[in-house]
């Protein structure tokens, strides 16, 4: 190769990105797993949800429309909000790109929690932003020290609440708090879990009267619908309107547009869902906790289970692959000596419990 040939290279911030690694599904020599490390909703998607992904196959010859009006009606509808000031994109993930994207860059910096979403780190350095870790206070957020951390260089601040996969949340006071605090940056609220708090508007409310603030939802969880990839955003029309002109114009299938709407108007399903969760999420962590395994109280679909330290955890993994079930390793998100647990349907709670009651009872004879 000659020497004066040029380097081809990546934007800068491209190489400092680490990989993300999903859930796994699948353990080497073992059958019939149990997956409890993506939390996904045990009980699936609604019936109307399959029976509008079927009807949509027909149609897989044609090009989807490029405004998502139908999907962003049914979701106004349903959470009384504008559909002029919603974005559907491909899971909630793709909004959280687009924001970095249009509002973040070189010579900016964007803000998150110590033990956040692993997205916000990759996604602000794909825009050649300089991503800031802010402290939690026993794995909750801290508003305190995020105001402290903001800088004039601060465009986006991404608090995941509930967070994940600490599974604890804040109140909406003090999400206004940071908000008013830092007013030349958006505040986004990552709202991914927010239907398993009842009675909670993931911060939606905000969204609409701050003009700093916007929201992100998914339909990856509590919808059952991960495999279809759909998520969406609700802000100022001016923040939507940026967004929408970087968006591209069939990120999202027929198949998927139609799945999402039938889902998000079955809200007997979505009751269940959330019932159910409620039920075994308190559950398992009684069972867990009387095993001498403790968690913060979650209010996610997932149980962040407290080790001695990070051997015992790892040790602890293994022996639960060993036996088909399947949960997260979380020393990625600053926390080696935990593990995330999904919850899962009653079966497989039970099942999870009952196995990491014997490894806690083997370990302790083993001194």
């Amino acid at each position: 190769m000659s020497q004066n040939q040029p380097t081809i290279a990546p934007q800068p911030g491209i190489m400092e990105i680490s990989l993300y690694e999903g859930g796994a599904s699948k353990v080497a020599g073992v059958e019939n797993v149990v997956k409890l490390s993506s939390n996904e909703n045990p009980f699936g998607p609604s019936e109307k949800a399959r029976e509008a992904v079927i009807r949509a196959a027909h149609s897989l010859h044609r090009y989807p429309n490029t405004d998502h009006a139908g999907l962003r009606a049914a979701i106004g509808e349903v959470h009384g909000l504008d559909p002029d000031r919603i974005i559907c994109g491909v899971g909630s993930d793709e909004i959280i790109h687009f924001l970095c994207q249009a509002y973040a860059g070189p010579g900016t910096e964007v803000l998150f929690t110590e033990h956040g979403f692993l997205m916000y780190r990759i996604s602000a350095h794909a825009a050649g932003a300089a991503p800031v870790q802010v402290r939690e206070r026993d794995r909750v957020t801290d508003v305190d020290a995020l105001i402290a951390g903001a800088t004039e260089r601060t465009r986006l601040i991404f608090i995941a609440n509930p967070n994940n996969p600490t599974g604890t949340m804040i109140g909406l006071p003090e999400l206004e708090r940071l908000a008013r605090a830092v007013p030349h940056a958006i505040l986004v609220i990552d709202a991914a879990y927010a239907e398993y708090v009842e009675g909670y508007d993931g911060g939606a409310e905000l969204a609409t009267r701050l003009p700093n603030v916007f929201m992100t939802r998914t339909f990856s969880k509590i919808y059952g619908l991960g495999g279809l990839r759909v998520g969406w955003g609700y802000g100022p029309r001016e923040i939507i309107d940026v967004l929408n002109r970087i968006r591209g114009p069939f990120n999202l299938s027929n198949v998927a547009l139609e799945g999402a709407e039938a889902a998000v108007r079955d809200r007997e399903h979505i009751a269940r869902c959330q019932s159910e969760n409620t039920r075994l999420r308190a559950w398992l962590a009684e069972a867990l906790a009387e095993k001498g395994v403790p968690s913060d109280t979650s209010c996610a679909n997932f149980l962040l289970a407290r080790f001695a330290d990070a051997d015992t955890a790892g040790a602890c993994d293994e022996y639960l692959k060993a036996q088909g079930l399947i949960v997260r390793r979380v020393a990625g998100y600053g926390l080696p000596h935990c593990l995330r647990i999904t919850i899962g349907d009653e079966a497989s709670c039970r099942r999870v419990a009952h196995v990491i009651g014997q490894f806690m009872s083997e370990r302790a004879e083993r001194g």
